[in-house]
């Protein structure tokens, strides 16, 4: 008989099967462990007290990135939360044996900045770690999601991971996207679209030329984003882009295993006729530069959009979901979103402090100012994005331009080191939520792209980036 048509999916769960458990259940082996400061000391911590030892060292990988202070000169003592966390989390790395990269370590970063730029992240490799936004590695090809501290503490020990097979969604951007138009505004308008349980128990692959057009950090932002529409995974299939990137990874394998592992990744895009459950079609081209105005990403519209009226909305739930969003943010139905005044800005995240997010926020700042009355910050995603960054000498258009220049580390994006937006203040983030109090207790957050940020901060309000001629779209 024929064998049945598989999707990249298919190909990566079906290879790490070790058991199937019944009731739709498998137990998968786990090709890489990423710890951070947060669950990865909690998980770290709960093994030590039951004696357990790492049953793969070797393959798991720590590193402080959301407790730690990013100001110059930080240190272990910079903020509280830090001071508890960081210092147990390389204790417990040296006793279990697990490479921690440390502040003054050249590949400390955002674990998942730092997992695709050394080359631990790899096509067709099964990554998990104690946090959401771990299916950012899908932009690499891996299958990659966040898992809770019971589940960390269980593929510590064991390296495997008891899992029910989801569904599979295909989301396919047709088209070529239009000027100012970056990765993050292809995200948010699909979330906006499907709402932020639009790929609920669903794997996403996302797919078609908008795709693959994208380098691998425009990739990445695609993939960290797939959480906020409720799939915990999100990936793209392997491509000759991908290859080339790997090839550039210190940690990637080298001669006749780079030939072995090639041919394997060459393998994984799925087959010309593999089914999906749901199929979602795009027109890249008819998105626009994204800013959201609520308190989910799905609250999303186009920048030359106004405030939607919750009146308008048929269902219920949605409808009460918007009023009390309007109410938090302080805003008020038909409101333009262009010339919204703004606070803050910041730029950075998992999803948007790479070299080439830092590079199109540049283009839009470079001989500019600040506005008078914003506070606005850009974090690298890791040390080498800094060092590459420097190199460039975008820190010197940053710095010239008023923004502040800080040290790798996830800091205003999730608010857990003393790094908050002050309560009413309104900020434009290139981070991936803007829950309520997601920035600190009170703030204001919308999520743009990094252009699109850096055109706030100039302008004091949220402001189109076409307006600058869509010099820094792309991905």
């Amino acid at each position: 008989m024929p064998e049945t048509p598989r999707t990249l999916f298919d190909k990566i769960w079906d290879g790490h099967v070790v058991d199937h458990l019944g009731h739709g259940l498998d137990l998968l082996h786990i090709d890489r462990t990423l710890l951070h400061d947060l669950s990865g000391t909690r998980s770290l911590q709960a093994m030590a007290e039951r004696g357990l030892k790492v049953r793969n060292p070797e393959l798991t990988f720590a590193t402080p990135d959301h407790a730690v202070s990013t100001e110059p000169g930080r240190n272990d003592d910079s903020n509280e939360i830090g001071a508890k966390l960081v210092p147990a989390l390389r204790r417990l790395s040296r006793e279990q044996r697990v490479a921690f990269f440390d502040f003054d370590d050249p590949r400390m970063g955002i674990v998942h900045v730092i997992g695709p730029e050394l080359g631990l992240t790899l096509p067709g490799s099964v990554i998990v770690c104690g946090d959401s936004h771990t299916c950012t590695h899908g932009g690499v090809g891996a299958l990659a999601w966040g898992i809770g501290n019971s589940e960390l503490t269980h593929v510590l020990a064991t390296q495997c991971i008891i899992e029910r097979r989801p569904q599979q969604m295909r989301v396919r951007f047709d088209g070529t996207p239009g000027p100012g138009v970056e990765p993050k505004d292809m995200i948010l308008h699909v979330i906006g679209r499907i709402g932020a349980a639009g790929g609920s128990g669903h794997v996403v692959e996302y797919a078609g030329p908008a795709i693959t057009a994208l380098d691998i950090e425009g990739r990445m932002t695609i993939c960290n984003l797939s959480i906020e529409m409720g799939a915990k995974m999100g990936l793209i299939a392997p491509d000759d882009t991908t290859y080339s990137y790997v090839a550039a990874r210190p940690l990637a394998p080298k001669g006749a295993m780079w030939e072995r592992a090639l041919a394997h990744w060459q393998s994984l895009p799925g087959d010309e006729d593999a089914g999906f459950d749901r199929e979602v079609a795009v027109d890249a081209g008819a998105i626009a530069p994204q800013i959201t105005w609520g308190t989910s990403p799905e609250q999303t519209v186009a920048v030359d959009d106004v405030v939607p009226d919750p009146e308008a909305e048929a269902d219920p739930a949605r409808r009460q979901a918007m009023a009390a969003a309007l109410d938090y943010m302080d805003l008020t139905p038909g409101t333009p979103l262009d010339g919204l005044k703004i606070d803050r800005v910041f730029i950075g995240s998992c999803t948007n402090s790479r070299l080439s997010d830092l590079r199109r926020a540049a283009a839009v700042a470079r001989n500019q100012r600040v506005a008078p009355h914003v506070a606005a910050w850009v974090v690298p995603g890791s040390h080498a994005v800094k060092r590459d960054a420097e190199a460039e000498g975008l820190d010197r258009v940053f710095l010239d331009a008023g923004f502040e220049w800080r040290e790798p580390g996830c800091s205003m994006c999730v608010a857990a080191n003393g790094e908050t937006v002050a309560a009413g203040q309104r900020c434009v983030s290139t981070s991936n939520r803007n829950f309520v109090g997601r920035q600190g207790p009170g703030a204001r957050t919308h999520l743009a792209g990094p252009a699109m940020a850096a055109a706030a901060a100039i302008a004091g309000s949220v402001t189109d980036v076409r307006r600058l001629g869509g010099q820094a779209g792309g991905g």
